[in-house]
């Protein structure tokens, strides 16, 4: 280790057991310095990361290789990733079949208290340890903003609420080292001043401390150059599985104008080609819904009277305990109309949209109408999943369940409405996903594994899907979730062109203003706490 280095890497590679990822590395992180690691998706920054978390392996390639790091194994990822796999975990140990009620699992007051001396998830019934009582008092419950949401149960909290929660526990575990894994997507606006605001103080404990041993030291990992913390001061770039970039955040910011300056000359190009190539592949795979209708199936491209009533709610009312989500709540979604649902983390988007798409229960005891029919008369669930294609975060970590799924069978389970693939494919079939398959730049690997790609590639995936039998309503819940620049403009033009197909209906949830699209001219606005708690603006 050389003087003053926190992490030194010369002549290595990372690789896992699938083999190796990075073939040649060479990095070093100094005392005072605060890196912004980036890349394209699938381009190798996922797998540095979690090298360094030591979730896979930094090798020497030779006798010159070296690996050091001053953290050795006090490292932990809030990311994504560890935001869906507690999602899951809590799935697992669901028990509300066996008391009766709904469990309401672990609270962020348990979760965080665990790495405070308090009891595992397994034992989550037992006591908990007395500082669990003065929470709220802890500078790092304050500085991530979870003091009003410590006693509500992890499943009940928002995308955004989790991210911070886990970010509190992280801060709270003692590790020496903390790695925020595109720590913004999906977060509203306060919840971005907060995180803002708790990068700034602890990186500025970072470049001020004289020592080689600063008390938490943060590595940021972003998929987009946007809402960079001004306090960062360097910039390592991944691509093709390499190093493209390191040097300072300055030299950086000039590398990126010039390739942004470049790219705007074709970006019309390249978008009216990509428009074209859609069109045709939607044109070519038209066969497939076609047999579906002719075997009783409905297809979402079925003809119906524009202004159609797709969506209908009146005064719904959704909630838990002591906790109001939804309150008298009205709205119609007539076909043809785009919406953009906004509003902040917790006030209750995920919970509207999940009383369409059938995933939550309270919409039996609520006047809920989906396609011209009241909810609980006699309808299943896959009379209302035919007529609508899904992408959000609860729907990614139902897939991630799913093991085995190559990118092929992924696609063709979006005609079939099923969360993984269980009928022999056909050729036509097989034909339409590669198809689509190469429209989204994923051309030839199609028997690649779901679960073997990044985060960012599987989300893209699960909007190609999601988009393939030109549903009656696209539901879309925040989908450029983890996108790099280059896939977020991309499902971006996809997103547009369906909606001018004028068969589908687009419902998109997104925190990014910059991702509001032309089309969505109704825009349903929750305010929670207000009455009434939302607002419906009109362009």
């Amino acid at each position: 280790m050389k003087e003053n280095s926190l992490i030194y890497i010369n002549n290595c590679r990372v690789q896992d057991l699938h083999g190796t990822k990075i073939a040649s590395l060479d990095w070093e992180m100094r005392s005072g310095e605060a890196w912004l690691v980036i890349g394209p998706n699938g381009g190798g920054k996922a797998d540095f990361l979690r090298g360094l978390a030591g979730e896979k392996q930094i090798l020497a390639n030779d006798s010159t290789g070296d690996y050091s790091t001053h953290f050795e194994d006090s490292v932990e990822i809030v990311s994504l990733e560890r935001a869906a796999s507690l999602i899951q975990q809590e799935r697992d140990l669901d028990e509300s079949e066996y008391i009766n009620k709904i469990d309401e699992g672990r609270t962020g007051r348990r979760f965080i208290c665990e790495v405070l001396g308090g009891p595992d998830a397994k034992h989550r019934h037992l006591p908990l340890p007395p500082i669990a009582e003065r929470l709220e008092t802890l500078p790092e419950v304050k500085l991530c903003g979870v003091e009003k949401i410590l006693d509500r149960g992890l499943k009940f909290m928002s995308t955004g609420e989790i991210r911070r929660t886990l970010l509190c526990r992280a801060l709270l575990s003692g590790k020496k080292l903390l790695i925020l894994s595109d720590p913004f997507a999906g977060l509203d606006a306060q919840s971005r001043t907060i995180l803002l605001e708790f990068f700034k103080t602890i990186v500025g404990k970072q470049k001020n401390s004289n020592s080689a041993d600063p008390r938490t030291t943060i590595i940021l990992g972003m998929e987009r150059y946007h809402e960079i913390p001004e306090t960062i001061t360097n910039v390592l770039e991944f691509a093709d599985g390499a190093v493209s970039f390191s040097g300072t955040k300055d030299e950086y910011e000039k590398l990126i104008s010039e390739r942004e300056s470049e790219k705007a000359k074709s970006r019309q190009k390249e978008k009216e080609e990509f428009v074209t190539e859609l069109k045709k592949i939607q044109k070519e795979t038209e066969v497939l819904n076609d047999s579906y209708m002719a075997n009783g199936v409905e297809s979402g491209n079925s003809e119906s009277e524009s202004g159609e009533s797709l969506v209908k709610m009146n005064n719904v009312n959704v909630g838990w305990d002591d906790h109001r989500v939804l309150v008298d709540f009205d709205w119609e979604v007539k076909k043809g109309e785009h919406w953009l649902i906004r509003g902040p983390n917790g006030s209750g988007k995920t919970t509207l949209l999940e009383l369409i798409t059938g995933d939550n229960h309270q919409v039996f005891c609520n006047d809920v109408w989906l396609f011209g029919r009241k909810r609980g008369t006699g309808e299943t669930i896959w009379d209302i999943k035919k007529n609508l294609g899904i992408v959000s975060y609860r729907w990614h970590v139902e897939y991630r369940m799913v093991g085995g799924t190559d990118l092929e069978s992924v696609i063709i389970s979006g005609f079939k409405d099923s969360i993984g693939l269980y009928e022999q494919k056909t050729d036509v079939e097989i034909q339409a996903a590669r198809l689509w398959l190469k429209l989204g730049g994923f051309q030839g690997r199609e028997h690649e594994n779901f679960g073997s790609l990044s985060y960012g590639e599987q989300r893209a995936i699960l909007i190609l899907r999601a988009a393939v039998k030109n549903p009656k309503i696209l539901i879309l819940d925040e989908p450029c979730h983890g996108l790099d620049e280059n896939y977020r403009q991309k499902i971006l033009d996809l997103i547009e062109t369906v909606a001018e197909t004028g068969t589908t209906t687009i419902l998109h949830v997104t925190h990014d203003p910059s991702e509001a699209l032309p089309c969505e001219k109704h825009i349903l606005e929750l305010h929670p706490g207000e009455v009434p708690m939302y607002q419906i603006i009109q362009h």
